[in-house]
């Protein structure tokens, strides 16, 4: 009898590591990158395309004053814009978090920087969720923005 219960005892034990899973882990957000630059300033990250935001990250550097922009779409409906305030002679870490609460989320972004004077655009990229690139740089600042 013994013998019985330290068999069952023992398949009991291992049935139990067949059972423990690993954790499921997140699948990872689709990003694109993007690099403006003009003369000494910078504005070199990602855009991660989440379920209903798109986070735009990256480092800023401003020579003189510069402004960073960005904005969200999905298709040709206008979701959200966001800026930095004006940065003169510094670079750190620069976030616009954009609101994307559409089903589907957004499916493109528009990523630039302008002078200290928001009219007077530097150079912008076009970045598409469905393919995770970033298409540019161009010049000045995006059309209609």
């Amino acid at each position: 009898m013994r013998k019985v219960g330290a068999a069952v005892a023992a398949v009991a034990s291992a049935g139990g590591l067949v059972f423990a899973a690993t954790p499921a882990t997140a699948a990872a957000y689709p990003t694109s990158t993007f690099r403006i630059e003009v003369g000494a300033s910078y504005y070199i990250g990602k855009v991660t395309w989440y379920n209903r935001s798109v986070g735009v990250d990256g480092a800023f550097k401003a020579s003189g004053c510069r402004r960073i922009y960005a904005d969200a779409w999905a298709g040709t409906t206008y979701l959200d814009t966001q800026n930095s305030s004006t940065w003169c002679d510094r670079s750190g870490q620069a976030s616009l978090p954009l609101d994307a609460d559409v089903v589907g989320g957004a499916t493109r972004a528009r990523v630039w920087m302008t002078t200290g004077n928001p009219a007077e655009g530097l150079q912008h990229f076009y970045c598409y969720r469905g393919v995770s690139e970033c298409d540019g740089p161009y010049p000045g600042k995006p059309p209609n923005s």
